[in-house]
């Protein structure tokens, strides 16, 4: 028997996945968690939203990885919009797509969105540098841990809560298609961001700006950052 979903949630045991399902539950969302373990079971399934939350965030692994990050980014997105049933698809991408074009990781975002935006119903949201609960990697996790950051210090990071973002999605499926960033208005500067939390990490690496375009009528700011960094780590 074929049945209809909602939201169908493509790499809900991931980091975004996982902060997705918090809140669709915390709403009481009709959703599917959709995973590499069960994403062949709903081949025929409806769904009424498929939201794909399941490509690569590591940036220096798909430099060192280029076709394994094809696969997973590329083809993966091609296959669930070859294979799935949905009203409209909504692809969780990266400022990397617009910003890092000389990288094996913003060409795969950028690829993977040429894919999605050829049904013009569809939408893709650009994230920038994000955090919340469950996350376990990335600049933030380095910094707290007094670890190596590879970018320049000078940086400038548009932080958003990944939760911030779930509900603007819920209150957004149907106003937008196209391509549309969404995030603080704001940006933190990360040699400024360690020093506020006696951070001892270095910077060594090439200045990474991950801003959020046409950012103004958001009421998210990167401020926040600091309030979750208080309690990172902390039970």
């Amino acid at each position: 028997m074929i049945k209809n979903y909602f939201i169908g949630l493509i790499g809900s045991n991931g980091f975004v996945g996982k902060n997705f399902t918090k809140i669709f539950k915390k709403k009481k969302i009709q959703f599917l968690g959709i995973t590499r373990e069960n994403y062949k079971d709903f081949l025929k399934t409806d769904f009424d939203y498929l939201i794909n939350a399941a490509m690569p965030s590591k940036r220096f692994w798909a430099k060192n990885n280029p076709e394994l990050d094809y696969e997973e980014t590329v083809e993966k997105t091609l296959y669930f919009i070859q294979n799935y049933n949905f009203k409209k698809f909504i692809h969780i991408s990266s400022v990397s797509a617009r910003c890092q074009l000389n990288t094996v990781y913003g060409q795969n975002k950028k690829k993977s969105e040429n894919i999605v935006i050829k049904n013009s119903n569809n939408l893709i949201l650009r994230l920038g540098p994000i955090y919340g609960e469950f996350l376990d990697k990335g600049v933030l996790v380095d910094m707290k841990n007094s670890n190596t950051v590879f970018i320049d210090g000078s940086s400038k990071y548009s932080f958003t809560n990944i939760d911030w973002i779930a509900e603007w999605i819920l209150n957004n499926l149907d106003n937008y298609t196209g391509i549309k960033e969404i995030g603080s208005k704001d940006f933190i500067v990360l040699e400024q961001l360690a020093k506020k939390i006696n951070s001892k990490s270095n910077f060594n690496g090439e200045i990474d700006n991950q801003i959020i375009e046409d950012s103004s009528s958001y009421d998210s700011k990167s401020e926040d950052v600091f309030k979750f960094l208080q309690k990172y780590g902390k039970k």
